[in-house]
């Protein structure tokens, strides 16, 4: 298992961080670094405190530990799953994982989350808000916000933004409180698939986003600012109690050091 923990210090008077919990592991995907990405990227921009589960390997029918507690998500506000474990097929295990979220624990799913516990029964779509079998092939993507009033997630994010490299998934349908925000042109299906929403799971709040297969993706400013606004929304917080000034040309993250590197420095 690997175990990160980042604290945010507290101001007089200021209400507490927000509480979230990454758990990464799995097939595909440059977990080691995305977990660097998402959690320094997101806590410079926010007041976040960060708790990293990173199990699993890097195999698809793995049953990470941190599952096979009854209260995992006990005490967050927030739980960010990019994970990729699509064989694992136990409608048990998946139960034992959605349900914090459905009894009101927030959730934010990234790529390869919504191809995870594909155990028959739906459920987990269910919980992701759309239902997605395969993915493209490996070219930048257009990404569009959807018309009319823009939700606060999607605060910063223009009029169109290109993804330096990308890996769009194919959406086959959205579930009855799936919100799309934001779409991509396939050029496999010719349509506009839905990568940016929102969704509701009983009494939890779900963000998604199946961008995110590269590093470069998920460390663009307009990713972590999305994500940062993402991970507030769906933790039932007001961003303007938790946004902080943050400027990405004066901050050096770790990700951003040469790979030669033993011991990259900390953020700034």
């Amino acid at each position: 298992m690997s175990f990160l923990l980042l604290i945010s210090l507290l101001s007089p008077g200021q209400t507490p961080p927000i509480k979230a919990l990454l758990v990464t592991g799995g097939c595909c995907h440059d977990y080691n670094i995305q977990k660097l990405i998402i959690s320094e990227g997101t806590a410079a921009r926010a007041r976040i405190e960060w708790v990293v589960v990173q199990e699993g390997g890097n195999k698809t029918n793995s049953r990470i530990p941190l599952h096979e507690k009854s209260d995992w998500a006990k005490g967050f506000d927030v739980v960010v799953h990019n994970e990729c474990f699509a064989d694992v097929k136990d409608p048990k295990w998946t139960e034992n994982i959605v349900r914090p979220h459905r009894e009101g624990t927030g959730a934010v799913l990234i790529h390869c989350a919504m191809h995870c516990y594909r155990d028959g029964t739906g459920e987990w779509f269910k919980f992701c808000g759309v239902t997605s079998h395969r993915h493209g092939a490996h070219y930048p993507f257009d990404v569009v916000p959807a018309k009319g009033d823009k939700h606060p997630i999607l605060g910063k994010f223009p009029e169109r933004w290109k993804t330096p490299q990308g890996e769009l998934y194919q959406v086959v349908a959205t579930g009855e409180n799936c919100k799309p925000l934001a779409t991509a042109l396939s050029k496999e299906t010719k349509k506009d698939e839905v990568c940016v929403w929102t969704n509701q799971y009983g009494k939890g709040r779900v963000f998604g986003t199946t961008i995110g297969h590269y590093n470069t993706e998920m460390a663009d400013p307009i990713f972590l600012d999305m994500l940062t606004r993402g991970i507030i929304w769906s933790a039932g917080k007001d961003e303007k109690d938790f946004l902080k000034p943050f400027d990405p040309e004066k901050t050096k993250f770790r990700w951003e050091t040469p790979k030669d590197s033993k011991e990259p420095p900390k953020a700034k």
